[in-house]
């Protein structure tokens, strides 16, 4: 290792120290992900010519409290999960599942067809099967000879 690499090493890095000073102020006071987060709730996207399938982790969620819109190619999930009320002499130990309103909207490969999209909600797993909209297919067009 040359002598200048040796010496940039050694170097005391403030902003490194304070990421790593928020960090643990983080996991000190319990600040974990929260309902709001650009990131909640978590999906996963299949796409396949004809259809695309979502799924979202929204456990402890009812289904009654999610919504769901398409337009063009986004798909909207909206939701909420109620905070849970302690009883009196009760406090948390810890909270790493957020409480309250989200709404996460994603990009789609194609334009779906709204009219028949449908959603399921399984153990905490939503999943949506969004059909390609029939005038995004792409079409086949056939050569004629003269």
């Amino acid at each position: 290792m040359p002598l200048q690499d040796i010496y940039r090493s050694r170097i005391w890095d403030a902003f490194r120290e304070m990421e790593q000073l928020q960090s643990q102020l983080n996991r000190l006071l319990g600040s974990g992900r929260d309902s709001e987060s650009v990131d909640y709730p978590p999906l996963k996207v299949w796409s396949s010519e004809n259809e695309a399938l979502v799924t979202a982790e929204v456990p402890g969620i009812e289904p009654d409290n999610l919504e769901l819109s398409v337009i063009n190619q986004a798909l909207t999930i909206r939701g909420s999960r109620p905070p849970v009320e302690l009883k009196e002499g009760e406090r948390h130990h810890r909270r790493e599942r957020g409480a309250g309103e989200f709404a996460r909207t994603i990009e789609l490969p194609f334009r779906v067809d709204p009219e028949r999209v449908n959603a399921q909600y399984k153990k905490g797993i939503l999943y949506v099967n969004l059909p390609r909209a029939a005038q995004d297919k792409p079409r086949k067009i056939s050569v004629k000879a003269d």
